[in-house]
């Protein structure tokens, strides 16, 4: 459809693709920051344990992990959908109404066919797991060994148990491991 003015078909997609891309920056830098809150979250709460001398402090990483990975989790899907929104529509849409038989915007597919991605891939799905599950239920581990405390807070620690394997379970899901 042709557009009255100064504006072709084309321009509005440059447009829209500078649009989503600085969209897609925004929420990777947001998205790598949410690593650094969670890191320091959990020295925070490391302290005021050790602080407070009461392990039941320990309690508090499951749901900051929880939150910070389901928000980082939700900005990497959105920045992956925005990489394959480009590669399958966009790009192929601007290729089609140029003519051009070289693909629109190949950095979004080339940069994908790196031959050490998957490692890449699966070294974050490492990292992932890791800075939002694993280290939870360490400490939750913590807290449940010596064996006592509240019957309430065992209760609430084992919710916590069930949400951080969710999250583990959508980290997974979502890792993009092929190439």
């Amino acid at each position: 459809m042709a557009v009255d003015g100064d504006f072709s078909d084309a321009r509005l997609m440059m447009l829209e693709y500078e649009h989503i891309k600085q969209e897609q920056r925004s929420r990777i830098g947001f998205r790598d920051n949410l690593l650094y809150a969670t890191l320091a979250s959990m020295a925070a709460v490391i302290a005021t344990t050790a602080g407070a001398n009461d392990r039941a402090f320990l309690l508090l990483f499951p749901p900051v992990s929880v939150i910070l990975g389901w928000t980082y989790l939700v900005n990497d899907e959105k920045i992956s959908a925005i990489g394959r929104y480009v590669r399958a529509d966009l790009g192929p849409r601007l290729s089609a109404l140029t003519g051009e038989d070289v693909p629109a915007f190949g950095w979004e597919t080339a940069h994908r066919s790196d031959q050490r991605r998957v490692t890449r891939k699966y070294g974050q799905l490492v990292i992932d797991l890791l800075t939002f599950c694993l280290i939870p239920v360490s400490a939750l581990s913590a807290f449940w060994v010596p064996a006592g405390g509240a019957p309430l807070l065992l209760l609430v620690s084992i919710a916590e148990l069930a949400a951080l394997l969710a999250l583990g379970v959508q980290i997974f899901l979502y890792a993009d491991l092929q190439r």
